[in-house]
């Protein structure tokens, strides 16, 4: 018996665009920067030791790298102390903020996403990738759901073939 069928994708056919925010991801090192290394027992910020730790510190190790700056530990930090810190690592960081990993990461991807066009998925149906290598925050989600929703047809979060509906223009 010879039995030949033809399998037809309809995931291809579907005209469905997959759209995956790991491509938006920061792709250069995250670095954490403690102040709470720079306390005096681990509970003030002496200006004097602060300013000659700034100047004789070798920020050179910072090259390229995405900074956040946080205090750990349950300290008052001067507001000043965080924009020395910022001023001095400027000049050799791709960027600097305020934060933990994960809120650097938010920022990023807020920046990334910032810059897309999203006139270019006019009328558009859209899957975005649910699951990945890396995280992804709810907020670049969000973001870029409320960006795509102003242009497109549907949104659709998972994969093609087993989304879940997400938007669908009322026209």
């Amino acid at each position: 018996m010879d039995i030949q069928e033809n399998i037809v994708n309809k995931v291809a056919q579907s005209g469905l665009i997959t759209i995956d925010l790991a491509h938006y991801a920061p792709k250069e090192e995250i670095l954490i920067y403690d102040i709470k290394d720079n306390l005096f027992h681990g509970l003030i910020l002496k200006e004097k030791d602060f300013r000659a730790f700034i100047k004789e510190h070798d920020w050179s190790q910072y090259q390229n790298k995405h900074i956040g700056i946080i205090c750990s530990t349950d300290a008052i930090v001067p507001t000043w102390a965080y924009m020395l810190l910022a001023n001095k690592l400027e000049p050799y960081v791709l960027s600097v903020h305020f934060g933990n990993k994960e809120t650097v990461v938010d920022n990023l991807f807020s920046q990334a996403l910032d810059e897309i066009d999203f006139s270019i998925y006019q009328d558009e149906r859209i899957v975005v990738k649910g699951c990945g290598d890396i995280y992804i925050p709810e907020s670049a989600f969000i973001k870029f759901t409320l960006g795509l929703s102003k242009v497109v047809k549907s949104i659709m979060y998972g994969e093609p073939c087993s989304t879940v509906p997400v938007y669908k223009r009322k026209s």
